[in-house]
């Protein structure tokens, strides 16, 4: 751990076990994630090399509680680690935080004790993947128009339907999911169940075509009488809808994480760009215009991370952090784009081809304002808290 890494925790107000495990996970980044970055991007191949090495350093688990497996470190930690893996990949870390946020977390949130025995240890373990299916191809923003159905038989319930943009699906072996087992439209009448992987019936689509991200795996996946143990439901019946809503809260934390990190990784190769590249007999940076473009970069990221820390701490000291992680998302995601953008414009034509890294961080920074509850569905979730304190108990 560098004196400059430890100024900049003692500012934030970082622990020591904080600190070290942003130093870990940054060397791994930089050692083991960027070397192969754009060949990934490239060929869109999904990183089973990257994930089995994560695994091994116990990197799949540093929110689980260690009676799980984990690591029992603070959502704070775990904030971190997606912002280091996001410096040089978003893939990577949107990976990583699809299987702790989305596919591991809501089994230690809402599971009964042996789910968690059963389920937990093998996620934090690595020993396969986690994922979430909530959006439906008619149900994105709208998640409470889920179509997808789960019928009591006995001991079973039966699946019919289809989820869209699961991520880890293509290489994950345990997926919570929604299905409606209340017939109509009321947020009340769906439930979370945990699928796995092979079972009867249960099918998994094609990778789709996207924008970024290119080696994260994003697939369809189906349920054709699909058969489900009844102790395989989160939670009783009809509680399913607000248990992903809380699981998005977290994981709108570690989305808004993932932005900054893509921003702060873009940030570093413009401003070193800036000093090696010379124009009219001097650096970029000391062209005004470059300079403030840089000024204005280091500020957003600055408010950012604040607002990224800050909901997690929330979290962390189990106070209310519902607008608090949406602020982080929204401010975090938009702010990533337009930095992102920015980054191309210092670097000029450079920054418009693949050898410089920073128009795939551009790429990978949209998904950013989309996922986990798309920016207008922020400002909808911020407004909506707002006039709740107006209008008081």
């Amino acid at each position: 751990m560098d004196t400059t890494q430890t100024q900049e925790g003692d500012l934030l107000g970082l622990g020591e076990e904080e600190l070290m495990l942003q130093s870990t996970m940054r060397r791994f980044a930089e050692v083991e994630v960027l070397p192969g970055e754009l060949k990934r991007d490239k060929t869109k191949e999904f990183p089973l090399d990257l994930i089995a090495k994560m695994a091994s350093q116990g990197f799949l688990g540093i929110p689980v509680p260690p009676e799980y497996g984990g690591a029992g470190m603070s959502t704070l930690a775990y904030a971190l680690a997606v912002e280091e893996i996001a410096k040089v990949s978003g893939s990577l870390a949107l990976t990583l935080a699809a299987h702790t946020s989305l596919g591991t977390m809501p089994i230690i949130d809402f599971g009964d004790e042996e789910q968690k025995q059963k389920y937990v240890p093998p996620l934090a373990a690595g020993e396969y993947l986690g994922s979430f299916g909530l959006t439906e191809p008619q149900a994105g923003s709208d998640a409470g128009a889920t179509r997808t159905t789960a019928v009591r038989d006995g001991d079973h319930y039966v699946l019919n339907g289809q989820k869209a943009w699961i991520t880890n699906a293509g290489a994950a072996g345990c997926f919570v999911v929604t299905a409606r087992t209340s017939p109509g439209t009321s947020p009340e009448g769906i439930s979370a169940f945990i699928v796995l992987r092979g079972v009867k019936g249960f099918h998994i689509g094609e990778p789709e075509k996207k924008l970024g991200l290119h080696s994260s795996d994003s697939r369809p996946i189906f349920f054709d009488d699909c058969r489900v143990h009844s102790s395989q439901r989160l939670g009783p019946e009809g509680e399913g809808f607000k248990y992903f809503m809380k699981t998005l809260d977290r994981g709108r934390i570690v989305i808004g994480a993932m932005a900054l990190g893509l921003a702060q990784g873009a940030f570093e190769r413009s401003l070193k760009y800036s000093t090696e590249r010379r124009t009219f007999d001097k650096p970029l940076f000391k062209h005004q215009a470059i300079a403030f473009k840089l000024a204005d970069m280091a500020t957003q990221i600055a408010a950012a991370r604040h607002l990224v820390y800050h909901a997690a701490r929330l979290k962390d000291r189990g106070q209310p952090f519902h607008r608090e992680a949406a602020q982080a998302k929204l401010f975090s995601s938009e702010m990533a784009m337009k930095v992102t953008s920015d980054a191309i414009q210092v670097h000029g034509g450079y920054g418009f081809v693949r050898e410089y890294h920073v128009e795939r961080m551009y790429r990978d920074a949209k998904l950013c304002t989309i996922g986990e509850g798309t920016s207008e569905i922020q400002r909808m979730v911020i407004s909506r808290d707002l006039i709740k304190d107006l209008e008081g108990p």
